[in-house]
């Protein structure tokens, strides 16, 4: 993927900014994916899983549900209530508000330009129509962003909580809190430019991928009654009838993340990433890489690697044991990339997958809807299936 078609939307934020601004900046960053800060967000991952839940309970009988559609504004519903304190109602009201309409439509808007060759040449791509749209839409990303970075930054300095959304004060600290404190080593913080980047990037990179990663959970254990079963009981022994799930509980699901690995190993969200070569790579056959060469790591390719992954295209779980993980290479999983430049929030999404995943499956059992045709992936932004996935809801008695 060319980051650049990313840059008028989302900056320079660690997505795609590089070098010395890209270090900095990362090292600000890390605090606010600390396990402390981390802790709260538990609570809102269960508040929207609930809403998703009522919503399915609506369903009609024998009816299916797509799950992108509906999974996607699950997890945009967290992203705004973690990353900006923002409580949009995006899962009852859908995607009426301008803010809301924006993002959906600034991705489909970046996949059309990756998927049609001559809007890869700016000129022709501000003269068309599409451009035009990707310029309004980002006027109104950026707009709202701002405005509300500007009312956090007033009630910072007047030395209160700003309530937010007419809510009830929060009890947590958000993303945007965490980037308005942020200094570094002379005590210089982040501007506000910067800061719209890094919380526009957090969106972007946090609501779909792991919409993604929670559908295609879902997929492969309704398609596998017999571990969607055994998550089931899993955790209906730990949670007892409860609703909410606690920090506590999220270390207590180990066959739930074995499943959950698994998916993520098979349709690994960002299927694969691009790099620049700092300086000149050798391989062993004495070939080389120069500097400044582009590359792409495919995780769906090594991801299916036979040598590592025998019969890749099964689905086990068990994959994921203890006994059977401990002698893998650390870079044969990469759904969240390697090396420093890996996903920073990866263990906020891991965290969200497991809630979602749990409480879903204490409401309701999930059945294949085998009127609809198999969901074939398609690569765009994240990986996504092209006719959607669509699953029968049955409540749990």
């Amino acid at each position: 993927m060319s980051y650049r078609f990313l840059h008028p939307w989302l900056g320079d934020g660690l997505l795609t900014s590089k070098g010395s601004k890209w270090h900095r900046n990362r090292r600000l960053l890390t605090p606010a994916f600390h396990f402390e800060i981390l802790k709260p967000y538990v609570k809102l991952f269960s508040e929207s899983t609930n809403v998703l839940i009522d919503n399915w309970s609506r369903v009609p009988d024998e009816s299916s549900v797509e799950l992108f559609d509906h999974v996607s504004l699950l997890t945009l519903d967290s992203m705004l209530k973690c990353s900006l304190g923002y409580h949009s109602n995006c899962q009852t009201d859908g995607q009426s508000t301008p803010y809301i309409k924006a993002v959906f439509e600034l991705s489909r808007l970046v996949i059309e330009r990756i998927q049609f060759f001559p809007y890869h040449f700016d000129f022709i791509y501000n003269l068309s129509p599409s451009g035009r749209r990707f310029r309004q839409q980002c006027d109104i990303v950026h707009m709202i962003s701002e405005h509300l970075i500007r009312e956090r930054k007033k009630a910072l300095q007047d030395g209160e909580a700003k309530e937010d959304n007419t809510k009830k004060r929060k009890k947590y600290l958000d993303f945007l809190d965490i980037l308005l404190q942020a200094k570094d080593e002379d005590g210089t913080g982040l501007t506000d430019a910067e800061i719209r980047d890094e919380v526009d990037t957090f969106l972007f990179e946090g609501h779909d991928t792991t919409a993604s990663g929670i559908s295609w959970t879902l997929y492969y254990l309704a398609k596998h009654p017999e571990y969607q079963d055994r998550c089931r009981r899993e955790g209906g022994t730990l949670l007892q009838g409860r609703t909410e799930m606690t920090w506590e509980d999220l270390s207590q699901l180990p066959f739930t993340t074995m499943c959950i690995k698994e998916s993520l190993r098979i349709r690994p969200p960002v299927p694969s990433y691009s790099r620049q070569i700092t300086k000149t790579l050798t391989f062993p056959d004495g070939k080389t890489l120069p500097e400044g060469s582009l590359v792409t790591a495919g995780a769906i390719y090594s991801h299916h690697n036979p040598l590592i992954w025998p019969d890749p295209e099964v689905y086990d779980p068990l994959r994921f044991s203890p006994e059977r993980s401990k002698d893998r290479h650390h870079h044969a999983f990469i759904p969240f990339s390697a090396g420093p430049r890996n996903c920073i929030g990866q263990n906020f999404a891991m965290n969200e997958m497991k809630v979602a995943v749990a409480l879903i499956l204490q409401r309701f059992r999930l059945q294949l809807d085998e009127t609809k045709p198999a969901p074939f992936f398609v690569q765009q932004l994240i990986l996504r299936a092209k006719d959607g996935i669509w699953i029968k809801l049955t409540p749990n008695n």
